[in-house]
C-alpha cells in the first residue's frame, strides 16, 4: 500500500526531511515541544532569549559602557555618576525598543507562557527613577557616606527594575538574579556579534571609520586651537585627564564592569525571569492555637512594657535625673538598640503569622486582625521610645552620623508598622514588600535633601550656643556640605573645624566628573572667608 494514500502517515522521506532541517549557527536551537520535562538549569521560569542580542542592543551597551569608562569618577560623588545613570537607562531603553532587522530564523514556539504581570509592571519605571535619583545625589551632596549608601541601594533599586518582583521572595531572588544575568548574557551577546559580523559588516566597518576620522578631527583642530589660546587649553586640560597608566586601567576596568551590568541588565530586559511562582500565598496553614497562644502572651509582655515606657515618654528628663544610678548615657545608649533588634524581629514575628495563620473562618480573621494589630500597634509605641531615648541622647550629647541614621532607620521602621496595620484592616498584603521597599529608598532620598553633614553641624553649632562645648575634632571629619553651618561659628573654634576641611578642598580639586554642588558652595564660601590652621586647638571632648 502507498503511504502516501494514508491520511493519518506521513511518508518517511517527508519526516527524514523535516527532521534534518538545518539550524543557523547564530542562533540557539528551536524549542522542543511535549510532554517531557525541561532539563535547563532554570527551566521554563527563565529560559532567556529566543534569539540572540540585537545590533541595537550590543551598540547601546558598548556606548553607555564608553560613557561610564569616561564619566566616573571611582574615588568620590560627582556628577559622572549621574551621567552614567542617565546612559545606562537610554542604552536599555534603546535595546528594548530599538527591533532587530534581521528576519525571524526560528519560528514561534507552538506554546507561548504568560510572562506574568510583572513583565509590563508600572512599578519598573518607579525602581528605574529611583535608581538615577539615587546616583544623582552624588551630584549636589559632598558626603562620602551618604552616597555610598545611595550606591548599595541603587544597586537593588536597578535589580527590581530589570527582574521585577512584588513578594519578598520574588524580590529576594531578583536580587541574586542580576549577577548570574551578567554570566548568562556573555553567550547572548557573543551570539549577536556573530550574526552581526554575517549580517552586516560592512556598515559596521563605515561606522567604524566614522569614528576614526571624528576622533582625528578633534585631536587636530583641538590641539591647534589649545596653542592659540591660553584660556581654551585650560578648559580643555580640565575636561581631558591626564593620560597614563592609571587613567587607562581605570578606563579599561570601567568599561568592562559597565559592559558586564548593562549586558546583564539588557539579558534581563529581553527575557524577565517569571517570578509567578514566588508570588503565590503560603498554604501551609497551623492550628489557631499553635499561632494565637504564643502571639497572644507576646502582646500581652508588650502591653507590660508599654505601660511602663509611657511613664518615661511623659516624664522626660526628670525620670532619667530621679531614677538612681541611672545616667543619660545608660538610658540612651543602652537602651536604644535593645529596641531597635526588638522592632526587626517583630516584623519577622508579623511575616510569619501572616503567612501561616489560618483565614478560612470569620473567626480566624477576627483573631488575626485583633492580635497582629494589637502587636503592630504595641511596636508604635516601642519605636516611639527607642526615638526618644535617642533625641535626649543626641540633645546631652551632640549629633552624629550614626545616630542621625538609627534615628531614621527606627522611624522608616515605625511607617512600615503603619503600612501593616493598614495592611490587616483587609488582610491584603500584596502590595507591602514592595511599599516597604519604596519607602525605604525615599527616606534616603529624603535624608539626602534635608544635607544630614549640614544638619548634624547645625545641630552641634545651636548646642554649642547653649551650653559652650563643641567638638571640633569631629566637626572637622564632615564633608563639605557641612562648611555653611560650621562658618557661623566664630575665632579658633571656626578654624579648628574648618582648616582640615579647607585643606582637603584645596589639595584635591574636582574635574568634570566630580563635579559637585556641595564642594563647589564651600570654596566658594572660603574664598571669601579663609579658615586659616590654627597652631593649637581647645581641648575637645570626645562624644560619650
Amino acid at each position: 500500500m502507498d503511504p502516501a494514500r494514508l491520511p493519518h502517515q506521513a511518508a518517511p522521506e517527508a519526516r527524514t526531511q523535516v527532521s534534518t532541517q538545518p539550524t543557523p549557527a547564530h542562533l540557539p536551537p528551536a524549542p522542543l515541544h511535549g510532554p517531557w520535562a525541561d532539563m535547563r538549569v532554570f527551566g521554563n521560569r527563565w529560559p532567556g532569549p529566543p534569539r540572540p542580542a540585537s545590533r541595537a542592543t550590543i551598540a547601546a551597551v558598548l556606548v553607555a559602557a564608553v560613557v561610564a569608562a569616561l564619566s566616573v569618577p571611582l574615588d568620590r560623588a560627582g556628577v559622572g555618576w549621574l551621567i552614567t545613570a542617565i546612559a545606562g537607562v537610554v542604552a536599555l531603553a534603546v535595546a528594548r525598543l530599538v527591533p532587530d532587522p534581521a528576519p525571524a530564523a526560528v519560528p514561534p514556539p507552538l506554546v507561548r507562557r504568560p510572562s506574568g504581570p510583572e513583565a509590563l509592571s508600572k512599578f519598573r519605571y518607579f525602581w528605574a527613577a529611583a535608581t538615577v535619583a539615587l546616583l544623582g545625589v552624588g551630584t549636589v551632596r559632598a558626603a562620602g557616606w551618604l552616597f555610598f549608601l545611595c550606591l548599595c541601594t541603587a544597586v537593588l533599586t536597578a535589580a527590581l527594575a530589570v527582574a521585577g518582583g512584588r513578594s519578598l521572595r520574588a524580590m529576594t531572588v531578583a536580587v541574586f538574579l542580576a549577577p548570574v544575568a551578567t554570566l548568562r548574557a556573555l553567550p547572548w551577546i557573543a551570539r549577536g556579534v556573530a550574526a552581526a559580523r554575517r549580517g552586516g559588516g560592512g556598515r559596521g566597518l563605515r561606522v567604524a571609520a566614522t569614528v576614526a576620522v571624528s576622533a582625528l578631527l578633534l585631536l587636530v583642530f583641538g590641539a591647534l586651537f589649545s596653542s592659540a589660546d591660553a584660556a581654551f587649553a585650560g578648559l580643555v586640560g580640565r575636561a581631558v585627564p591626564d593620560v597614563d597608566a592609571g587613567t587607562v586601567t581605570r578606563w579599561i576596568f570601567v568599561f568592562g564592569v559597565a559592559s558586564l551590568v548593562l549586558g546583564g541588565a539588557a539579558y534581563l530586559r529581553a527575557a524577565p525571569p517569571d517570578l509567578t511562582v514566588l508570588e503565590r500565598p503560603g498554604r501551609r496553614r497551623v492550628a489557631r492555637l499553635e499561632w494565637a497562644v504564643p502571639l497572644t502572651l507576646l502582646v500581652l509582655l508588650f502591653a507590660v512594657f508599654v505601660a511602663v515606657q509611657l511613664t518615661v515618654l511623659f516624664g522626660g528628663s526628670a525620670h532619667v535625673l530621679d531614677t538612681e544610678g541611672l545616667t543619660y548615657a545608660e538610658y540612651a545608649r543602652s537602651g536604644f538598640w535593645q529596641l531597635l533588634v526588638v522592632t526587626g524581629l517583630t516584623l519577622g514575628v508579623l511575616a510569619g503569622a501572616a503567612r501561616w495563620a489560618p483565614r478560612e473562618t470569620g473567626a480566624d480573621r477576627v483573631l488575626i486582625r485583633t492580635v497582629l494589630g494589637a502587636l503592630a500597634a504595641l511596636t508604635l509605641v516601642v519605636v516611639a521610645s527607642a526615638t526618644h531615648r535617642m533625641d535626649v541622647y543626641a540633645d546631652t550629647y551632640g549629633l552624629t552620623r550614626l545616630r542621625l541614621l538609627v534615628m531614621i532607620c527606627e522611624l522608616w521602621l515605625g511607617l512600615v508598622y503603619v503600612l501593616i496595620l493598614a495592611a490587616g484592616l483587609r488582610l491584603t498584603g500584596r502590595w507591602l514588600p514592595r511599599a516597604a521597599v519604596a519607602t525605604a529608598v525615599l527616606a534616603l532620598l529624603g535624608l539626602a535633601g534635608a544635607n544630614p553633614d549640614r544638619l548634624i553641624a547645625d545641630h552641634n553649632v545651636t548646642r554649642y550656643e547653649q551650653t559652650q562645648r563643641i567638638d571640633t575634632l569631629y566637626l572637622s571629619e564632615l564633608s563639605a556640605d557641612a562648611v555653611p553651618a560650621l562658618d557661623r561659628l566664630s575665632g579658633v573654634n571656626r578654624d579648628c573645624s574648618l582648616a582640615p576641611i579647607a585643606a582637603g578642598l584645596r589639595s584635591d580639586p574636582d574635574d568634570w566628573r566630580g563635579g559637585n554642588l556641595g564642594r563647589h558652595r564651600a570654596r566658594e564660601l572660603l574664598a571669601h572667608h579663609p579658615a586659616p590652621a590654627p597652631a593649637t586647638c581647645p581641648g575637645d571632648y570626645r562624644y560619650r
